[in-house]
């Protein structure tokens, strides 16, 4: 597990170690006992985990578990106590924090980035009251691993630069995931970007979806 602190707030990424943080590959309207007893292990509190749909919903979160469920990529909140969570299996997985105490958790994933998930969520978080918003971006699939289709590429980059083309381990066209992520959020006016720099395809420490078909999820979680 990485642990990293980041301006208020706590922030914690599991891995292969910690075991499936999901639901074993489908969304359900509760969390079973077993997958409840491994989330409290890694953070004792209520989480505010999102049914993900690769959208631009973000939402407010008002109390600890407020919001559990709902289909969003991204939750905001003031309240301490309250621990905001995505799950990820090579998609990005982002934290968002500022000196007022408004935090934020962000599930990118090319399809959200294009949304503008992440601008969509800093927005929400000014309106809580934040000013200058820091950034810690956890394990996510790299270039060297993530073949992408032109079309797709083309796309991605129309909306966040060029810089997002990359290239795979074998020459193929590719989508530098971490890229684009740090284009969303300098275009959101993002102050600091911290990355935990470890390829989720590459690494046996973490589930892939993309490398090894995986359906277990690990989880980031951010609270204060």
């Amino acid at each position: 597990m990485l642990q990293v602190r980041l301006g208020p707030a706590e922030v914690r990424f599991t891995g292969r170690a910690d075991g499936d943080m999901g639901h074993g590959g489908e969304y359900v309207t509760r969390v079973t006992p077993e997958v409840e007893a491994k989330r409290r292990a890694v953070v004792d509190m209520p989480w505010t985990w999102l049914r993900q749909v690769h959208a631009a919903r973000v939402v407010h979160v008002r109390g600890p578990g407020d919001q559990s469920g709902v289909p969003a990529d991204a939750a905001v909140t003031l309240v301490s106590g309250a621990a905001l969570a995505v799950l990820t299996a090579d998609c990005a997985a982002i934290a968002l924090a500022s000196r007022e105490g408004v935090i934020g958790a962000v599930h990118a994933g090319w399809r959200g980035l294009v949304a503008d998930v992440v601008p969509r969520a800093v927005d929400v978080m000014r309106e809580l009251g934040a000013t200058d918003v820091d950034a810690v971006m956890g394990p996510c699939i790299h270039a060297e691993c993530y073949e992408f289709g032109e079309d797709g590429l083309d796309r991605v980059a129309a909306h966040l630069g060029a810089g997002v083309r990359g290239i795979t381990s074998t020459g193929r066209p590719a989508l530098d995931l971490p890229a684009a992520v740090r284009a969303a959020l300098r275009g959101a006016g993002v102050r600091q970007l911290d990355d935990m720099n470890v390829c989720t395809a590459c690494s046996p420490d973490y589930f892939s979806h993309r490398a090894r078909g995986e359906v277990e999820r690990q989880a980031m979680v951010v609270w204060r």
